[in-house]
């Protein structure tokens, strides 16, 4: 059986355009994911980036849609803070002014409540007695989730 890494893919550049755009019609991609992907399957960088061209002009592919569906997901769902998002976007190679536009949609309110609540439930389930030592796990835990110190220090202040 052939592992991912043996797989041979002889796909001609209208199949690859046809595929690449499925795939991004599944889910919002950045065009390094899109690129990553057109060179897993072998094509030669000039057809990638062509294929990339038309996939951007046929708007399969926008980098400021994927960073607010990016930030909006990592945000709601997985509940990351707007370091850790701004990391993963950089990540994907999104532009800096993209990736500002994308961190500033979130709402300011909900983002402390976000936060609040995280802080919260940790609080609930810490077991460590210390007040220091709890603080330090406290503050460690929420900045591991992407949060700014001083919003937690702020936070941590006011409870």
């Amino acid at each position: 059986m052939k592992t991912d890494k043996e797989k041979k893919y002889n796909y001609d550049k209208k199949t690859a355009l046809q595929k690449a755009a499925n795939w991004c019609a599944f889910q919002e991609r950045s065009q390094q994911e899109m690129r990553d992907k057109l060179y897993e399957w072998q094509m030669k960088p000039n057809e990638v980036e062509e294929i990339i061209s038309t996939l951007i002009a046929e708007n399969f592919l926008n980098e400021e849609r994927f960073a607010m569906a990016y930030v909006s997901g990592k945000f709601k769902i997985k509940k990351w803070g707007k370091f850790k998002i701004k990391q993963g976007l950089k990540l994907k190679r999104v532009p800096e002014p993209i990736i500002k536009k994308a961190i500033n949609s979130i709402d300011e309110d909900e983002y402390l409540e976000t936060l609040r609540i995280l802080l919260e439930k940790k609080q609930a389930l810490e077991r460590e007695k210390n007040f220091l030592k709890r603080q330090l796990k406290l503050v460690n835990y929420l900045q591991s989730k992407g949060y700014e110190k001083d919003l937690i220090f702020l936070l941590l202040k006011s409870i």
